[in-house]
């Protein structure tokens, strides 16, 4: 599927433009002037993620929202590069060739262990901003199983067919979002269901799982100096609010919060909310 040809009605497509940077061909938004940020949605999802911030954080912000190598837009070049390490430095070598500097970095989910990796790439020292950030190690059984069974899922190119068959289905993104602990509006839940749809969208997403581990940039988190903002919901039932915990208890500059009656995808379920927590942190800082 052609989706900047045949999905015009994606959010914010009038901001969108391809860049071809190897080994990618990426999918780009860009909106306003100022300190630049840059928002990186998390596994299984795409820009869209950030529909209802866009027109607030650009205010004042030069906003640039990308989506991850194999996720909605963006056509992965090479399924090897597709681990978080790899993930991270295709993004630092993206923005070095579009001459993007970014002041702070805003990630969720997955996204943010990549903005955590990221961040000691760029120039400077940019700030970031980790939402439900997914920062932990398997344990136990699950540290070897999981990454077993993704990476078999992988490999079977009848999986993402699977998953995949039969359109988008909005009763299977209700089911898929309400396991993360998010109650999203019948608008969100649509997205969903058309990246669900998309066969190569599922196919990026598990290639990504079967590949991914945190353990460099974990062990990596004491000699991070960049200033850390970790928000999470408490209604996260995808990744525990307590991960944050652990992370910020190893950041040297990092600063927690945790918000009531929001789940894993607390930026959709409450934009406004989010927004005046992060602009309110950023105004704190140096830019």
């Amino acid at each position: 599927m052609d989706w900047a040809r045949d999905q015009p009605d994606w959010p914010h497509a009038d901001a969108s433009r391809r860049v071809r940077h190897r080994p990618h061909d990426w999918h780009v938004q860009e909106w306003g002037t100022g300190p630049t940020l840059l928002l990186l949605h998390g596994a299984g999802a795409s820009t869209h993620t950030w529909r209802d911030l866009i027109p607030r954080l650009s205010e004042n912000h030069h906003v640039i929202a990308l989506d991850l190598p194999g996720h909605g837009f963006t056509r992965a070049g090479s399924v090897s590069r597709l681990g978080l390490a790899t993930t991270a430095e295709d993004i630092a070598a993206l923005c070095a060739d579009q001459n993007w500097q970014p002041q702070a970095l805003i990630g969720h989910s997955a996204g943010a262990a990549v903005a955590l990796d990221l961040a000691s790439r760029l120039p400077g020292t940019p700030a970031v901003i980790g939402l439900n950030a997914a920062l932990d190690r398997f344990e136990g059984m699950a540290g070897w199983l999981f990454p077993m069974l993704a990476k078999l899922l992988a490999l079977n190119p009848l999986t993402a067919i699977a998953f995949s068959a039969g359109g988008a289905r909005p009763g299977r993104a209700r089911n898929v979002i309400r396991a993360t602990g998010s109650t999203l509006s019948e608008e969100g839940l649509a997205y969903y269901s058309r990246l669900l749809a998309d066969r190569a969208h599922v196919d990026g997403t598990l290639q990504m799982m079967s590949r991914w581990s945190t353990d460099a940039l974990l062990d990596h988190l004491p000699e991070i100096q960049s200033p850390v903002l970790l928000i999470t919901g408490d209604r996260d039932t995808a990744v525990a609010p307590e991960v944050s915990d652990r992370a910020a208890a190893l950041l040297p500059h990092a600063e927690r919060i945790r918000l009531k009656g929001l789940g894993h995808l607390a930026h959709e379920e409450d934009p406004d909310r989010l927004c005046d927590i992060m602009l309110d942190w950023l105004r704190g800082k140096s830019f």
